[in-house]
């Protein structure tokens, strides 16, 4: 009986076993990763698992409880709990146990990297991470990677020192090849955040804890290729390399269903552009409007292919408009928030060269594209969303939205400058120094605007007199001397009351109902996506603080349902009906949202 049961355990656990450092991207190209035998890493405990993604994975039956067994943690440990044989270990000539020898070998890829002197990406890619290979489940396809599993050849350290290092190394930080637990909870915490708010995402699976807050964090996402996988071949002129990408790229896509619409022959290479084009005119105009800092640069490096949000280092989410923050990365300062737009449609400038490079086998300047036709549609794109958001985050439905701003296009834009005028409103005593970099900070905050607006329209015809407006949206950080009201503020608050008021007669007017009853329903859907809590990237630092601290009292049970609830208290769908775990540690919940509060309005 006893052994009927284990091997009917080790059955539902058995598409772990798919996850042995195979991937298909090794015959795609021989020349496009750093293959590394690997070792079991003893000493780890699994500190947090994300069901729900297992679930959806296949990696774990429908209907399995929240609670890790042994016969899961053993599974996972198994799989996960591995570190690389490096060339330092090579050099070294070291030996291991064979019984703790990996079967297969684990792929570091390279990628395009702007903090590498080369710029050809000959030295850079995955640095202190491998490739654990794909799942199948249900016609989707799945990839997934480790960070912390040891130094490899790619790292920065590497290429600026000119030497292999061994894993820990405490000598040097970022080439030592370990990841850390917080930044572990951080991808956990903020991607389940962003994935139930329609971002695409890396999603944390797993996180396995070791002393000295070490951690292996392995992350999962549809497809992890980078504009920068690609962008390297384009540097180094390797067109067979890069076609090759490319195509393995467009037929994963379309295999998945993704691009069902994509042609077989040479026009796949139209489709794929316009497809690169639409979603980064689309991810930088969302980015901007939810105050969502992810660093985008020329490289392609801290985004994926479909705009999904990478290496959560240095995401953020703002409460207010900061768009002059940048975020120190001691060599150099980040793109702030507006610029990242700038640095999404630079990608899309390099992806008509590499188009025209496939096609042609001619390379051509960059700027030989800077007016290509795929950036002026890219201008086109951008600017119908951002009206698209405006309305989004005005409160209207997704039916109204499009009905508006199909109707009265220039009624809309015409509120966006409005808008836009107060939410780029900054502080008087200019920029400051902060922990992780500068900024200057915003000083009113707009979704407090927008959730209240429409509540005191209903109570008043009459337009707000502007101490009362200024009040509604004046932030904690704001000073006496930043909230002075000149003849010039009074007009443009009066210009955007008239324009605000002239939207909800056109909806009223569109979908035949009083301007009452769209009020009303404005109000209620403003209440979720404009909710005065929303968690920013401060919160997040103090939440895993409070995490960390309490790790002795919280099972892996409790943390998967505590995050669960905290996931739930973000969402900003209106029309989604939010499900609280029966089970999670309510006071401690209490002491998050208490944190998200103090930090709402911060960085």
């Amino acid at each position: 009986m006893a052994l009927a049961k284990k091997v009917k355990q080790q059955d539902v656990y058995k598409r772990f076993d798919q996850l042995d450092g195979s991937h298909p991207f090794k015959k795609v190209l021989p020349e496009g990763f750093v293959d590394y035998p690997a070792r079991i890493r003893k000493g780890g405990k699994v500190s947090y698992f994300n069901f729900t993604l297992a679930k959806e994975m296949g990696l774990i039956p429908a209907d399995h409880d929240g609670k890790i067994t042994p016969e899961l943690e053993a599974k996972i440990l198994q799989t996960f709990s591995i570190q690389i044989i490096n060339e330092f270990d090579q050099e070294q000539e070291r030996k291991f146990p064979e019984a703790d020898m990996k079967s297969g070998t684990y792929m570091a890829t390279r990628y395009l990297q702007l903090q590498h002197d080369n710029k050809q990406g000959k030295t850079s890619g995955d640095g202190r991470s491998v490739w654990n290979g794909q799942v199948k489940y249900r016609s989707k396809v799945w990839d997934i990677s480790s960070g912390g599993t040891g130094a490899t050849k790619l790292s920065p350290a590497t290429s600026k020192f000119g030497r292999y290092f061994e894993t820990g190394d405490p000598t040097i930080s970022y080439g030592c090849g370990y990841a850390e637990v917080d930044e572990g909870f951080a991808t956990a915490i903020l991607s389940r955040v962003f994935n139930q708010n329609n971002y695409s995402t890396e999603r944390s699976l797993a996180i396995i804890e070791f002393k000295n807050n070490i951690s292996i964090n392995i992350r999962a996402h549809r497809n992890l290729i980078r504009p920068s996988h690609m962008f390297l071949y384009l540097k180094q002129d390797d067109h067979q390399s890069l076609k090759s990408i490319v195509d393995y790229y467009i037929e994963r896509q379309r295999e998945s269903e993704v691009w069902k619409d994509c042609p077989q022959n040479y026009r796949k290479y139209d489709f794929f552009l316009n497809q690169i084009k639409d979603t980064f005119a689309k991810l930088s105009a969302r980015f901007e409007d939810d105050y969502i800092f992810c660093w985008l640069d020329w490289d392609g490096d801290n985004i994926l292919m479909d705009g999904g949000i990478i290496d959560y280092g240095s995401v953020r989410q703002f409460g207010l408009c900061h768009y002059e923050y940048r975020y120190d990365d001691v060599e150099r300062f980040s793109t702030n928030l507006y610029e990242q737009k700038t640095k999404a449609k630079y990608i899309v400038q390099t992806f008509a060269q590499v188009v025209n490079y496939i096609r042609t086998k001619e390379k051509g300047s960059i700027t030989d594209f800077a007016n290509h036709e795929v950036l002026n549609s890219f201008e086109d794109v951008y600017e119908n969303q951002k009206d698209l958001n405006l309305l989004h985050r005005l409160g209207l439905s997704e039916r109204k939205v499009k009905q508006v701003q199909k109707r009265d296009p220039k009624l809309v834009e015409n509120l966006r400058k409005s808008f836009s005028y107060f939410e780029k409103m900054k502080t008087k005593k200019g920029e400051v120094k902060i922990s992780d970099g500068k900024t200057w900070d915003a000083i009113f905050n707009m979704r407090d605007l927008l959730r209240e607006l429409p509540q005191a329209f209903m109570l008043s015809d009459s337009n707000l007199v502007a101490e009362q407006f200024v009040e509604i949206m004046t932030s904690s950080l704001a000073s006496k001397e930043d909230l002075e009201i000149n003849s010039y503020k009074k007009q443009k608050i009066e210009e955007f009351q008239k324009l605000y008021k002239d939207i909800i007669k056109k909806t009223a007017k569109i979908f035949q109902e009083t301007e009452k009853k769209t009020l009303l329903d404005i109000s209620r859907r403003s209440q979720v996506i404009n909710k005065p809590n929303r968690i920013t990237g401060d919160a997040t630092t103090f939440i895993i603080n409070e995490i960390l601290k309490k790790r002795k009292e919280l099972s892996n049970e409790k943390i998967n349902n505590l995050l669960n609830a905290l996931e739930a208290t973000q969402n900003l769908n209106p029309d989604h009906k939010v499900k609280f775990p029966q089970k999670y540690p309510e006071g401690i919940l209490n002491k998050f949202m208490e944190i998200i509060e103090e930090h709402r309005e911060g960085i």
